[in-house]
């Protein structure tokens, strides 16, 4: 992305201004509200098929999120080869299997237990996309020079969280799916040594008879996630 000496600071005017009257910016974020409370983690996926274009313009989106330094520590490999979704859920399964056997420890199984989760991940086979979500430790230059990324954690999970909103403004679905340590998706997805697999995103519409915990609806309330200061 860069190539040494050649980064500067050079201010350009605000080229966008979204800008609304009050009362329009309130009635917009309360529409917002009313679409996001739409927004459900499926893991029962339909076979029909997504265009790329529709995923790419989701990662695209992605993609224009803030970043320390600008430098943009993420990558998104999107998926849709039948052979590699069963590879990975291969693999995702006998790392979940370790997990579920005890590797999780009682307290974090008994949180899992109103989510219904367990070893089985059909839903990595059955969505028509995979997006794997990598964090990009460092960065290297055109000409090789490896540099220092900032904030990589931070980063990449605004970007997540904006393919995640994304994907619901179009219609689809996807489950936030975290196996661990993840070391096969790398290699697999040929990334180089400086990124790490944060997540896989199933991403497609929800089968007809797709459901979703009851836990899952429950969301804190307003004062309990807000404080303000005047």
């Amino acid at each position: 992305m860069y190539r040494k000496g050649e980064v500067s600071y050079q201010p350009v005017p605000l080229p966008d201004r979204v800008q609304l009257p009050d009362a329009e910016a309130l009635s917009e974020a309360e529409r917002f509200l009313a679409r996001m409370r739409k927004r459900h983690s499926v893991r029962q996926y339909s076979t029909r098929p997504v265009p790329e274009a529709v995923i790419a313009a989701c990662i695209a989106a992605a993609g224009t999120a803030p970043s320390g330094a600008n430098h943009q520590p993420w990558h998104f490999a999107a998926i849709s080869d039948p052979a590699m979704k069963a590879r990975i859920r291969e693999a995702a399964e006998a790392e979940e299997a370790e997990f579920y056997a005890g590797g999780a420890g009682d307290e974090w199984l008994a949180a899992l237990e109103p989510i219904g989760t367990g070893v089985s991940k059909p839903h990595l086979t059955d969505a028509p996309w995979l997006i794997v979500v990598f964090a990009q430790r460092w960065g290297t230059t055109e000409d090789g020079a490896r540099y220092k990324n900032y904030y990589v954690p931070e980063s990449t999970g605004i970007a997540t969280g904006m393919l995640i909103t994304a994907i619901h403004h179009t219609g689809l679905v996807c489950l936030e799916h975290t196996p661990n340590p993840m070391k096969f998706l790398p290699e697999m997805c040929g990334r180089p040594a400086s990124e790490k697999a944060v997540m896989i995103l199933p991403v497609g519409y929800p089968a007809e008879d797709a459901t979703v915990p009851a836990v899952a609806k429950r969301k804190k309330p307003l004062d309990q996630i807000m404080s303000v200061f005047r």
